[in-house]
Parts: structure tokens; sequence; C-alpha cells
């Protein structure tokens, strides 16, 4: 009889552990097949001192469970109903042909060629490898000695780590790789990446970025604004409406093929109509829905990056979020990209933008398992003082024991290799970072009430007088000399160009940004149009920009400022400036207003509000800067200011 990949793994034990626990698996599954309809033959409690100890340490054991189809629930692992009888079977039946073999005095079966393909997990957190090589390689390790009273903890936090370094190896999948290709734009990305690392260089000869840089950022940009949308609630199937999320359906034999044991209703209170949200785990199933929350989008997007030749890895942090981060041949080091955010090299956005209070962040990839959680923390003692769910020593030994087993086939170069990588990994994480640009923002995806309901927003954007530090115009020596400040932003090359400071470029809409609520630059590529608009399912967008010359004792003499808007439907754009307890409303008809109110101040702020619009394209009716992709020099925004001394 061929093994299957578990029952391979398995037999690699010495013949006494082989057998023990073969006697507790075989158990497991013929008291299901003699009695099916007994629910309590279907559970294994994860905290269970004799499934811990007995079983979980053995090399193989937990694979053959979930090969038999068992999932991964929140104390316990279960066998569904809707699991294939045959399936379990057929495991059942090969630990036991194996263990016939060795009590006969026989050698050990040999591994032969032909497998018996796994059952995909159906784990709302993770999906069995679909190839052999993939479960041969993600095997449970001895972890050391635990209390008797973190066993459960323990058990539930191997099962996380072995589920996801099971599940990374769906993206190695080469015909998925095929298919993820096909759906994107690889050439058009790949052009754009080049005219972009080609003006780099222009600008900074000594620029030391790489082409997959530049790649990473125009895929980051197509996966969020073209091609995958966020989900808090479906509209209503029937009438369109809004819905809310009530109490969970149960999923379908599809839904859980695809790895949707969790089933969303998202219910409409006018039609009494329950629309269905299954959040498939799949990411093969994710790119024909292209919708999701965070764990949709990472999933999908990481696949995206392993689809292209880059070197992906999947993000898991303990305080319920995921992203990716992706490896920089160029920078010789690994990059945090959330897809969610459309943001790339900004670690600490999670803790000083989104008050995230974290402990565990993990990576997992085809070749390691990696604690990332220092790249992600400006305040480790405070990190370490909340990492309690399990010991350190344990988590240590636990992972180097899944490296271990994962990298066995691997040749010495690539050993050596991920080696010096890690080094250079754990090197980066001695010293905390300090806040950048680009971090100190709240969330961006999602409704506002959502981010205010998880806890990810600042307290500015739930409606208090408490303010995000962001990006803050400030004179330069030069303008200081020249008294004059003057800023252009082009729409179409999405980039700020300080002329005012030998024309200094500034790439990206919200680098320059003091404040930022709800929006993201949308790229029409089928209508060749860009602007800047409200995030889906948002019923208001904001964007504010700061001016403060007080630091270099200066104050504003005159301000002219050019904004341009567009409206559909009942769509709305609010235009305003901030002095003091002054506010001052103009339109945003791209041409050029002058304020002599502002003369004398020393600060003010440009505010963009953007709100209105109809059913479910409503987001797309209040638009900033909108223009052709082919003007390309044309200003969509521009600010001057002339100064005098305080």
């Amino acid at each position: 009889m061929a093994l299957s990949p578990a029952v391979t793994t398995l037999s690699e034990n010495p013949n006494e552990v082989f057998l023990d626990v073969a006697k507790l698996l075989l158990t497991y599954a013929d008291n299901i097949l003699r009695y099916p309809n007994e629910e309590k033959y279907r559970s294994i409690r994860i905290g269970n001192p004799t499934f811990f100890t007995k079983l979980l340490p053995i090399k193989g054991a937990v694979e053959c469970l979930f090969e038999m189809g068992f999932e991964e629930a929140e104390t316990h692992l279960v066998l569904p109903n809707s699991a294939s009888v045959e399936q379990l079977k057929l495991i059942r039946d090969s630990i036991a042909a194996e263990r016939d073999q060795r009590q006969r005095g026989g050698q050990p079966v040999q591994p032969t060629a032909q497998t018996v393909a796994p059952l995909a997990s159906t784990s709302a957190s993770s999906s069995a490898p679909e190839s052999s090589a993939a479960a041969a390689s993600s095997q449970p390790v001895t972890p050391p000695p635990s209390q008797p009273s973190s066993l459960e903890n323990s058990m539930s936090f191997f099962l996380t780590l072995q589920s996801n370094f099971q599940h990374v190896m769906l993206y190695e999948n080469l015909e998925l790789q095929q298919k993820a290709r096909s759906h994107i734009p690889h050439q058009q990305l790949s052009s754009a990446a080049e005219h972009k690392l080609k003006e780099a260089k222009e600008a900074d000869p000594e620029c030391k970025l790489g082409m997959e840089d530049f790649l990473v950022l125009e895929l980051l940009r197509w996966f969020k604004q073209d091609f995958f949308s966020w989900v808090d609630c479906l509209p209503c199937s029937q009438c369109k409406g809004k819905t809310q999320n009530t109490t969970a359906l149960s999923p379908t034999p599809d839904d859980i093929r695809w790895g949707a044991q969790r089933v969303e209703n998202h219910y409409c209170q006018s039609c009494q109509l329950s629309t269905r949200f299954p959040r498939y785990n799949n990411p093969e199933k994710l790119l024909e829905t292209r919708r999701g929350r965070c764990g949709e989008w990472a999933n999908c997007f990481t696949l995206c990056c392993r689809a292209l030749g880059l070197e992906a890895r999947y993000i898991w942090d303990s305080t319920d979020h995921v992203w990716t981060e992706i490896y920089s041949v160029s920078q010789r080091r690994w990059l945090h990209c959330d897809s969610c955010e459309n943001g790339c090299d900004n670690p600490l956005l999670y803790e000083v933008g989104w008050g995230k209070k974290l402990a565990y962040v993990l990576a997992f990839s085809k070749d390691q398992v990696v604690d990332v959680t220092w790249r992600y923390s400006c305040k480790h003692p405070e990190v370490l003082s909340r990492r309690t769910r399990v010991q350190e020593a344990w988590l240590l030994h636990t992972i180097t024991g899944l490296n271990v087993s994962r990298q066995q086939t691997f040749s010495p170069d690539r050993k050596k290799e991920l080696t010096e990588r890690l080094l250079v990994e754990l090197v980066e994480f001695i010293s905390p970072k300090k806040p950048k640009q680009g971090e100190l923002g709240g969330r961006n995806s999602g409704s506002l009430a959502w981010r205010i309901a998880r806890g990810e927003t600042r307290k500015a954007d739930a409606g208090t007088s408490t303010q995000a530090t962001g990006y803050v115009f400030t004179p330069t020596e030069k303008e200081k000399s020249d008294r004059l400040l003057h800023v252009r932003y082009s729409a179409t090359k999405d980039q700020y160009c300080r002329v005012s400071n030998n024309s200094e470029v500034v790439q990206s809409w919200d680098q320059c940004v003091w404040r930022k609520e709800s929006v993201f630059r949308k790229v029409e590529d089928d209508w060749q149009m860009v602007y800047i608009a409200r995030t889906e399912g948002s019923s208001v967008g904001k964007i504010c920009w700061k001016f403060d010359f007080s630091p270099a004792g200066m104050k504003i003499k005159s301000v002219s400022i050019m904004a341009s808007s567009q409206t559909f439907h009942s769509g709305k754009v609010c235009w305003h400036l901030q002095a003091g307890q002054s506010t001052t409303e103009f339109s945003g008809d791209g041409k050029t207003q002058s304020f002599q109110s502002l003369s004398g101040a020393s600060e003010f702020m440009v505010v963009a509000a953007l709100s209105g619009g109809e059913e479910e394209t409503s987001w797309q009716h209040s638009q900033l800067f909108r223009r052709s992709l082919k003007e390309t020099e044309e200003s969509s925004f521009e600010i001057l200011i002339h100064l005098e001394d305080a």
C-alpha cells in the first residue's frame, strides 16, 4: 500500500515510538468508524495531557489527523460531519499496514513514489498543503517540558505555528501560481516599475534600489486599487441596501472545500434577507472572489508575490492582523508590505499608527518560521511584558525544530544563505527603530466604525481633538532665504515638487499629508484616469496638509492656492483653510485663489473632505485631482506662500 505524506513522515520514527503513536491514532479512527454519529469521538481536546505528551511531540502524528480530515477549532481538533469517511479509512488503513508490517518483524514500509493526496484542511486560519512535499516538510517537533497549566496554551500556539507553516506551501503550487499570473498585468506593472527605477536613478545616481523594489510598489498599488476590494458588510443581494453582520451561518460542503469554515450572515433589516459571506481561506478561490478583510487580502497578495517570483512570507500577528513581507535582494532585507493599506516598509504602522499592543508577530515562508516581532515595535520592554502565552524557551525550541525539519532536504548553500539572512535580521532587531513618516497615522482600510471597533484608529478619527502626527511643511534654509514656499502636486506622476527648494521631488500623494482618513489614489486603466477618492464602504474621506513657519521664526505674508476636485451625482467635496480658530471655505474649481486673511499667521492647514454619492459607487462620486494619465505636465494642486520675518 502506498503511504500518505503524513504516514511516510510518521514511519521515520523509531519502531517503539511509531507503534505507540499508531495505537493512539488507530483508536481515534476506529472509534469514529464504529460510532460515526457519536460527536464525542469526533473531537479531541487540545489540552488533553495524553494527546499533548504522547502524540504532539511525534513527527508526522498531527499531520495524520489533518489528513484524516480533522480541523483546528479553538480548543479542539474536530472531524466535521462533512469530512470524507473514505479518506479517514484510507489513512487509518495505511497506518495499520505499517504497524502490522513492524509487528511481524518486517522492515518499515519504504515510501513509494505514489502518494495519497492529503485532504485539504478547512480551518478558518489555515489550509493543508496540496503537495506531498509540503506535508512531509511540516513536521511536529518535540517541545520542551511545560507546566501542566500551560499545556493547552502551548498546544494551541503550536497548532497555529504548524497550520500557518503548512498553509504557505500552497503558494508554491506551480499551477496556482500560473493561475495568479493570468490575473496580474505583469507587463504593465514591470514597465511602470522600470520607469520609476529610471527616474529614481536619474534623481539619485547612488540609488541602490532594484527592479524588484519598484515592482513590489506597483503590485501593491494594483492590488489595492484595481484588483481586491474590502468587505465590512456586503450590500443586500435584493435591495442593495446596508446589512449587519449577525449570527454565523453553517458552511456548505463547497464552502468547506475552499477553506471557509466560517460563514458570516449579512442581514438586511428592510428585506429580512440574509446574504452569505464565506470567509474563504484558499487563495485560489480568492483569485475569483477578490474581496474580504485582512485575512483574504494578505493570503491572496502573498500568492501574487510568489507568482511573480518575489520571495514572500506571510506575517501572522497575534493581535488579529496579517500582512506580507518581501525580500529585497538589492537592499538585502525583508520589507513590510500591507496590501490592505498599499503600504511598504512602514513596520511601526501598527504599534505607533494604529495603537496595537503587539505580542507575537511571526513570519512564515516555504523556507522557515521567524519571530519578527521586534521589527514591528519600538517599545520592546512593553512587548516582552505581554508575551506570556507560552514560555520563550518553548517558542524558540519549537520554531528551531520546525525549521530544521523543513530544511532537511535543502542544499548546504541554501541553508547558509538563510542563516546569513537570519543573522542580519537578528542584528536589526537589537535596536528599536524610531517612527518615520507614513507610520504615524491610523488604519486606512475598512469603514471608520469598523476601525474604531477594533481600536485601530487614532482618537482624531473618532472625532476628538487629539491629532495624529504626520508630515508638516516647514521652510528649508533656501526657502527661508527666498521667503517663499512653493509646492505642486501632480496626480498623474503621483509626486510633489517643492519648486522653491531646488525642485525637490517627493513620491506618493500621502508622503506629504498631515492627516488622512479613508482615502486612496485610484488609477482607472481602462479610462486612463487617476484621482483620489474615498475607500469603498466609507461615508466620509478627509485629507489635511499642514504648514508651520514658527520654527523658522517666520510668518505668512500671502497665500495662493489652486486645488481641483470634481463631483458626480450627489457627491460633495468641501475645501477649507484652518488657521487658529478661523476657518475659510474655498472652491476646488482648478482656479488660483488668494487668501490675505492668513497674513500674519505662523501656521495653517488645507483640508479637503469628501462625502455624498449614491449607491455602491458613492465612493467614486467625489474626487480630488482627477486627471488623464496622458496629462503628465499638469499640476492638480499648487500652493504658493510668501513669507516674512515674525
